[in-house]
C-alpha cells in the first residue's frame, strides 16, 4: 500500500507539471511576405519593446526572390514590431496566429522620401486589432504632414502665426485619433490584443473605458500575462507621473559640458527660475524653438531666469555643429545614450520638450513653447497669473 501511495503521489506531481507546462507552452509562429523593393544591406528583424529599451528576437536575410520567413518561437503573447530593413516597420501581435507580411521596401527612386505606405498584416482576429490601430496612427501621421505643408505656404503670416495655428489642427487630430482608439477598445474588447490600444487611452477621461475593458479580459483569463503584465507597467506609469507632477521636484541627473570640465543638471540652477529644454540637432521643431528661446532669454536672463538645454543627440559632432550654428548664450549638455535613461526619467517621447521649474527645483509647467513659455515666466516673476496659452505639440 505505501508502494502503490508513492507512485499514485508521483503520477500526481507528473500531471502537475505537465498541465503547468502546457499553460507556458511555448508556441511557434510563421510571419512571412515579400519585399517588392529589397534593400539587402539590412535585414528583416523582429523586435520587441520595453519602454524606451528594445531588443531583436531574431532577424533574417531576404531571399533574391523577395521573400521573407521566420519561424517565431513565443513565449511571451505581446506587440511586437517587425522591421524591413531598416526603411518600414509594422507592429503585430504575436501569440498563436502565423502571419503574411509584405512590404514596399525602399523603392528604386532617384530621389527617395522616406514616407512608406501603410503596412497590411495577413493573420487572424487579434492581428485585426493592430491593423486597425496601425492604420489610425498612419492616417494621423499622413494628415499632420498635410497640414504642416498646407499652413506653411500660406504667404503673408509669420512663423509664430503658422506655429499657432499649425497647433490647433494637431490638437484636433488628436482629439479626432483618440476617438477612434476608444471605439476599437469598446468594440474589440474580447481580443487579447485590446492591450495594444489601452496606452493610448490614458488620462482620468479614459479611466472607466480601460477598467471595462481590462475587466472583461480578466472574466476570460484572470492570469493572463499580458494581462498582468500591463496592469504592473499602469501602476508604475501612475507612479511615475506622480513623481513628475506640478509641484513636484524635478529628477536629478549630471551630464558633463560641452568642454567636459563641468558636470550639469537642474539641480545646479536652485536659487533661479529655470527653463529646462530637451531637444536635439536632427529635431526641425527643436531648431525652430530656439529663436524664441533666444527671445525668452534676451528679455529674462537678467531677471533671475537661467536657461539650460539638454542634447539627446546621438552623434556628438552633430550636436556640436548644431551649437555653433544655433549659437545658444546659456549653459548646455549632452545626455549619454540618446538621451534614452533621461527621457525614461522625465517620460517624454516628443521633443522639443521644455520644463519651468522654480527657484526650489520644482516643477511649476510642462510642455511649453512660444507664447505659452513666456506667458508662464511673466506670471512666476509678476505673481500674476496671465490667460493660458495654448502649448504647442511635441514632434
Amino acid at each position: 500500500m505505501i508502494f502503490m501511495r508513492k507512485i499514485l503521489r508521483l503520477l500526481l506531481l507528473v500531471c502537475i507539471v505537465v498541465t503547468t507546462n502546457s499553460v507556458f507552452a511555448q508556441k511557434t509562429i510563421t510571419i512571412k511576405g515579400k519585399v517588392k523593393f529589397p534593400y539587402n544591406r539590412f535585414n528583416m528583424e523582429i523586435i520587441e519593446r520595453q519602454g524606451f529599451d528594445k531588443t531583436i528576437i531574431d532577424s533574417c536575410k531576404v531571399k533574391d526572390d523577395g521573400t521573407y520567413e521566420f519561424k517565431m518561437k513565443v513565449d511571451k503573447p505581446g506587440v511586437y514590431t517587425l522591421d524591413c530593413q531598416k526603411w518600414q516597420s509594422v507592429q503585430f501581435w504575436a501569440e498563436d496566429e502565423d502571419l503574411e507580411i509584405n512590404f514596399r521596401g525602399e523603392d528604386t527612386a532617384r530621389i527617395k522620401i522616406k514616407n512608406p505606405p501603410y503596412v497590411y498584416i495577413k493573420g487572424g482576429p487579434n492581428n485585426e486589432v493592430m491593423n486597425l490601430m496601425n492604420w489610425n496612427g498612419y492616417r494621423g501621421y499622413q494628415l499632420m504632414i498635410g497640414i504642416s505643408q498646407g499652413v506653411y505656404r500660406i504667404p503673408g503670416i509669420d512663423d509664430q502665426t503658422k506655429q499657432e495655428v499649425s497647433g490647433k489642427f494637431y490638437d484636433m487630430l488628436g482629439d479626432e485619433s483618440r476617438a477612434r482608439i476608444r471605439f476599437l477598445a469598446e468594440h474589440y474588447a474580447d481580443r487579447n490584443s485590446v492591450l495594444a490600444v489601452l496606452p493610448a487611452l490614458r488620462g482620468e477621461e479614459n479611466e472607466e473605458l480601460v477598467q471595462q475593458v481590462l475587466a472583461r479580459l480578466e472574466s476570460k483569463n484572470p492570469n493572463y500575462a499580458p494581462l498582468l503584465k500591463y496592469k504592473a507597467e499602469m501602476a508604475e506609469a501612475k507612479a511615475q507621473k506622480e513623481r513628475l507632477a506640478e509641484g513636484k521636484i524635478a529628477p536629478e541627473f549630471s551630464f558633463p559640458t560641452p568642454d567636459g570640465k563641468k558636470m550639469l543638471g537642474p539641480q545646479d540652477f536652485k536659487g533661479k527660475i529655470l527653463v529646462l529644454d530637451f531637444w536635439a540637432s536632427w529635431c526641425g521643431p527643436c531648431r525652430a524653438e530656439i529663436p524664441h528661446l533666444k527671445e525668452a532669454y534676451k528679455e529674462y536672463s537678467n531677471k533671475g531666469v537661467a536657461f539650460f538645454s539638454v542634447s539627446i543627440d546621438k552623434d556628438n559632432a552633430a550636436w556640436r555643429k548644431a551649437m555653433k550654428e544655433e549659437n545658444m548664450p546659456w549653459a548646455q549638455v549632452q545626455a549619454p545614450k540618446a538621451g534614452k535613461d533621461v527621457m525614461k526619467q522625465y517620460q517624454f517621447s516628443g521633443i522639443p520638450y521644455i520644463l519651468v521649474l522654480d527657484k526650489e527645483g520644482k516643477i511649476v509647467a510642462k510642455n511649453l513653447r512660444g507664447k505659452a513659455l513666456t506667458d508662464k515666466l511673466e506670471e512666476l516673476l509678476s505673481g500674476k497669473k496671465k490667460s493660458v496659452a495654448m502649448p504647442a505639440m511635441g514632434m
